[in-house]
């Protein structure tokens, strides 16, 4: 299986272990839809919040949101591994759509990143090059390299028969799954180069560029409000990063060693049984924190940002007050019919 949850399994997991991530999935997803859907709304129906920045948090805020859209899905196949229901063209989908979901939040973090480094090391010229119609035209380009970068999953996974370990006769094993052909061919393993890339680059630029920052903010003999407000920023962004690197770097490590350790159609079972059984386990804690990393950027947002916690504030406050508005309307209507 190429995906969030990952793997192919080799062993058969204990219900309690799986019932354990089954709780902890549930609010994970439900608090990280809620922070992702508030983070779109706040950018997006608040003026003063469509910053480059949070321009580019609530496209990534849309990207988190779809790939948690896709843990319900991961979690029947925790429970059910097979066989695979909806078919060869929703297994492709949604492989694909939690990859280039993948690679489009890393490009996120990435050129969010460079987009500060420009703001504070050269004021000058992001004034100039950094507008929001820039800013949004470099989004849809981010989204759209990381749905071409994404593209060979669809040649990659399918639904295939599965291995039949209890030899109990005919009994149908249809699993989505990374596919024999993918592993002959050799796609996998440029897949893996692909994506470990992904990982790895970004995470030099990220090196580079806050080392940059932190440098120049250093040497500014004088802070005045504006380098208050990158110091700031800046120091969001930075836990941001470092909460995609804690949550996506056993991801990338678990992936790569499922890469490895496949063997051709023969000996895959042995392999398996063999190679992965410990890794079975390693791969649930990965997925959670994957999850993680979708969900808990709006509180990071929430905690270090007063701006976001105001217009989080003001549009809740706003919502509720609009109801309370349409309450008294409607009790103050059936009190006048009630009179006449």
């Amino acid at each position: 299986l190429w995906g969030t949850s990952g793997w192919p399994r080799s062993t058969v997991l204990s219900t309690k272990l799986v019932l354990c991530v089954t709780v902890v999935y549930i609010p994970l997803m439900l608090f990280g839809l809620l922070g992702n859907i508030l983070t779109i709304l706040v950018v997006w129906l608040r003026p003063h919040m469509r910053s480059s920045t949070y321009l580019y948090l609530s496209s990534m805020a849309v990207s988190d949101l779809l790939i948690l859209l896709l843990l319900p899905l991961d979690l029947y196949k925790l429970w059910r591994p097979r066989p695979w229901p909806l078919g060869d063209l929703a297994c492709k989908l949604t492989m694909f759509l939690s990859e280039c979901c993948t690679f489009c939040t890393i490009l996120h973090i990435t050129f969010l990143s460079l987009e500060r480094y420009l703001a504070v090391c050269w004021p000058i010229t992001a004034k100039t090059l950094v507008t929001r119609r820039r800013t949004r035209a470099l989004i849809g380009c981010l989204w759209l390299g990381a749905a071409v970068s994404a593209a060979p999953v669809l040649l990659m996974v399918g639904v295939e028969e599965g291995v039949d370990r209890g030899h109990r006769g005919e009994i149908d094993r249809r699993e989505c799954r990374c596919t024999d052909y993918a592993t002959s061919s050799g796609l996998l393993a440029a897949m893996m180069i692909v994506s470990n890339l992904y990982f790895l680059v970004p995470l030099c630029i990220l090196g580079v560029v806050y080392s940059l920052i932190g440098r120049t903010l250093w040497l500014r003999p004088q802070s005045s409000r504006k380098d208050q407000s990158h110091r700031h920023t800046v120091k969001m962004l930075g836990v941001i990063v470092l909460a995609f690197v804690l949550c996506w770097l056993p991801f990338h490590v678990g992936r790569t060693i499922f890469s490895l350790s496949q063997g051709t159609s023969t000996d895959r079972q042995e392999t398996y049984m063999d190679t992965n059984s410990r890794l079975d386990y390693v791969n649930l804690v990965s997925s959670v924190l994957f999850y993680l990393s979708a969900a808990v950027n709006p509180l990071l947002y929430n905690l270090m940002s007063a701006r976001y916690r105001h217009a989080v504030h003001s549009l809740l406050h706003s919502h509720s007050h609009t109801q309370s508005q349409q309450l008294r309307t409607t009790l103050t209507a059936r009190h006048s019919t009630t009179t006449l």
